[in-house]
């Protein structure tokens, strides 16, 4: 039995019917599947029970788990590959689209979305279950509390829709937190048009003060020629993410 290890953030899920819950928010049959920490593969069990997987990627760091599912599992659609995946290159997965799935360690959830955003022309389909709070901060809309840094660049890229709440009794061992599955489909963005490192610093720099207007927080990044409109006015969770690119672009163009 692998166990459970603190500074990994592991919590293993053990209820089979709820990851085949998971295994099927994918509404596509992917040829090519990555799973990120399968831990002790119950979500992997689901897996390879779905049509259409040729090929299964296992990314897991911890070697423990990683015997343990060379051992127990002999399917050859599924390989496992030991390794960071912050630190992997993902285009290693396939030259074609896939889609990444698993039950993603809270302690690292907002790294691995933003890697996954770096590769977000090969992931067109993510589902995964995450902390409930960063279910919530991912998916909510403008006007919310919980609408921030997350939640403007992920939906910049993907719509996404919070799926179902799963309870601490079916992991081990339990988490303190609620936990939550979210499914993420890339939108039509081909780009965004204006300057992505520029948006990603507009975005960071407001929410980081949330209380002032984007004219106040962000008056180091403005000129002395942008011309000034409603939008400035507000507080960054009154933005859309729409609006957010619409600033970017003329705090871009004012320079």
């Amino acid at each position: 039995m692998v166990r459970p290890k603190k500074h990994l953030g592991q919590h293993f899920l053990t209820d089979k019917n709820i990851a085949r819950k998971i295994a099927g928010c994918l509404t596509e049959n992917w040829p090519v599947v990555c799973e990120l920490g399968p831990g002790t593969g119950i979500l992997t069990e689901a897996l390879l029970e779905k049509p259409g997987i040729e090929k299964l990627n296992l990314v897991e760091i911890d070697s423990e788990s990683v015997d343990y599912l060379n051992t127990h599992f002999s399917d050859e659609r599924m390989e496992v590959i030991e390794t960071d995946f912050l630190k992997y290159d993902l285009a290693k997965i396939s030259t074609g689209p896939f889609a990444l799935i698993g039950n993603f360690p809270y302690n690292i959830s907002s790294q691995i979305f933003f890697k996954a955003l770096e590769y977000r022309d090969l992931i067109p389909e993510i589902a995964g279950m995450i902390q409930k709070e960063v279910a919530e901060r991912m998916t909510a809309s403008p006007g919310s509390k919980t609408y921030g840094i997350l939640s403007v660049l992920m939906q910049s890229w993907y719509n996404i829709d919070y799926c179902f709440t799963v309870n601490e009794n079916v992991f081990f061992p339990p988490p303190k937190v609620k936990s939550a599955v979210i499914h993420m489909r890339r939108n039509n963005n081909l780009s965004l048009q204006c300057d992505e490192k520029l948006l990603v610093q507009v975005v960071k720099t407001a929410f980081n003060q949330r209380r002032k207007t984007m004219r106040n927080s962000l008056k180091l990044l403005i000129s002395d020629k942008i011309k000034f409109n409603k939008v400035f006015d507000k507080r960054p969770e009154q933005l859309s993410v729409e609006q957010f690119v619409e600033l970017t672009r003329m705090i871009e163009e004012g320079r």
